[in-house]
């Protein structure tokens, strides 16, 4: 044996009770588990849980795992594979033109590393380039907004006949290239431009490869319920699996209202629908700023939005959308400005703007909040990421209970201040919600982090502590293990996690960062 771990307990991924034994590591697979096990190197894990690698199911990693493979937000939390391409808008597939928008666009989410290699355009490039070298297992959703954006552009407009085949085509390739499903970013543009049946066409291409479909919905604010509704009829009609990312209740407007939520799933699962979904542990909400535009105002791309918002009259209208009907970007919910924080800026002179909500900051500057939005959108050439305070501690333990419930942290890692989620997703159910509140057990939350992952990936060989299965591992201390990243603090190791493992070779030994890249990308084989 390579590694022996003694003296475990093995919560092993499938939710049963767990129990003590030894696990023998070689050559990058859990080769023995049982009692009295040698090797060339013994980690004494008494005390410690041993649980298979975390998933994260929700992951916008697709830059900084490159630009920082030791990938020290992820592998320090014990996670072990990430799914990317996420929201609708990623990096591939692309050509030139493409590309040099969404670098502009996403910079709010990963920004725009200077000097950094674009040596990809496909999926299967990108995939290649994950496979030079990176900390963590990544698999990759197909973007469907990308998608729309290489075949139809900008426009907000049904797409020709023409151009549904092409998407389909790019889509088909993509995931014979080793995508595992499609993404959407419906309250993005310009994947929300999309109606729902070409939304089913795409999702028809999807599931006859073998795929799944992970959106971004419509709304999670004002329509939440009708926008799950959809994205269930997409599912049905196609007959595609379905993941709904990030599935919470948030805004004023659906207080309390997780149970209907589920209650539309459970009935939807009940006749026969594949349905799973993610969710990370916290209240507040991430994304760009201009995201809470509305989607008219964007229409053309970035510098058509510029543009816009320069126009004293088109900047009224949009005052108005915003603030007094709701816009599509902002969940048909009248923005309240108390509930937005700016927490990333790339003008340095825009960082005392950081922390403070966009009234706050408006109050200092004596202007309306609209005013300053708008402003430091133009300042900052749309590139300003943010919190949004919108959601509800009573939906996000509902949703977490659920059956088909699996983690994601939907973090951002770049910014001043980025969502501790980041950092903290995993570490935070093992230590507020299975040994703070109960409302989790142990061996039932480690099943929500692996297995219940795993399958919706079709990984046969990860996500259990199983012999012949890949040594993706986590060992945690279930007493001390903490999340310590915070809103204030965010780019703070969780404590409790000394040793992960990717493939059989220690990310984290004895609590430190090893800077071995031992992980790969998972490629569908449709």
């Amino acid at each position: 044996m390579d590694i022996v771990i003694r003296g475990a307990r093995i919560a092993d991924g499938t939710g049963t009770p767990s129990y003590r034994a030894d696990v023998g590591v070689h050559e990058g697979r859990i080769a023995e588990i049982g009692d009295g096990l040698t090797g060339t190197r013994t980690i004494d894990a008494d005390g410690l849980v041993l649980a298979p690698g975390f998933i994260d199911m929700h992951s916008h990693s697709d830059l900084r795992v490159l630009a920082e493979p030791d990938h020290l937000a992820k592998v320090s939390q014990g996670v072990t594979t990430e799914v990317l391409g996420q929201d609708g808008l990623s990096y591939a597939p692309v050509n030139d033109e493409v590309l040099a928008t969404l670098r502009g666009q996403l910079a709010g989410w990963n920004d725009d590393p200077p000097g950094f290699d674009w040596n990809w355009r496909s999926v299967g490039e990108y995939l290649d380039r994950l496979d030079r070298g990176i900390a963590v297992n990544a698999a990759y959703l197909v973007p469907q907004g990308t998608l729309r954006m290489l075949c139809v552009g900008w426009d907000d407009r049904p797409a020709t006949p023409s151009e549904l085949d092409r998407m389909k085509e790019v889509l088909a390739q993509s995931i014979r290239e080793g995508a595992c499903g499609m993404s959407s970013g419906l309250t993005y543009t310009p994947g929300m431009y999309a109606e729902t049946s070409e939304l089913v066409e795409l999702c028809r291409v999807v599931g006859e490869l073998g795929g799944f479909y992970s959106p971004h919905h419509r709304s999670y604010g004002a329509g939440a319920l009708e926008a799950y509704a959809e994205m269930v009829d997409v599912s049905t009609r196609s007959g595609c699996p379905l993941h709904l990312a990030h599935a919470t209740m948030n805004f004023p407007v659906n207080k309390g209202r997780a149970p209907e939520l589920l209650a539309l799933l459970d009935e939807a699962i009940s006749g026969g629908a594949d349905i799973s979904l993610d969710t990370y542990p916290y209240l507040p909400g991430a994304t760009y700023l201009s995201a809470l535009l509305p989607s008219w105002a964007t229409e053309g791309g970035p510098e058509a939005t510029l543009r816009r918002l320069s126009d004293v009259d088109t900047r009224e209208r949009i005052r108005v959308e915003i603030e007094e009907i709701g816009s599509d970007g902002c969940h048909g919910v009248p923005v309240d400005w108390d509930s937005i924080e700016i927490n990333g800026v790339r003008n340095a002179d825009n960082s005392h703007l950081v922390g403070n909500s966009v009234a706050t900051s408006a109050d200092i500057a004596q202007k309306p909040p609209a005013d300053l939005y708008f402003d430091v959108l133009l300042d900052e050439r749309l590139g300003t990421s943010c919190l949004m305070h919108v959601g509800h501690e009573s939906n996000v333990q509902a949703i977490m209970k659920h059956p088909a419930h699996t983690g994601g942290s939907d973090g951002l890692l770049v910014g001043d201040r980025p969502h501790p989620r980041a950092w903290g997703t995993f570490p935070r159910y093992l230590a507020r919600y299975v040994r703070e509140l109960g409302v989790l057990g142990l061996e039932e939350c480690v099943s929500h982090l692996t297995s219940r992952a795993a399958k919706r990936l079709r990984l046969t060989d990860r996500g259990l502590v199983r012999a012949g299965f890949a040594a993706d591992l986590v060992l945690f201390d279930p007493a001390n293990v903490t999340d310590t990243a915070t809103f204030d603090e965010p780019r703070q190791q969780a404590t409790g996690i000394p040793f992960v493992l990717v493939n059989g070779v220690p990310v984290i030994d004895d609590g430190t960062a090893t800077g071995a890249l031992p992980g790969h990308s998972l490629r569908s084989r449709p």
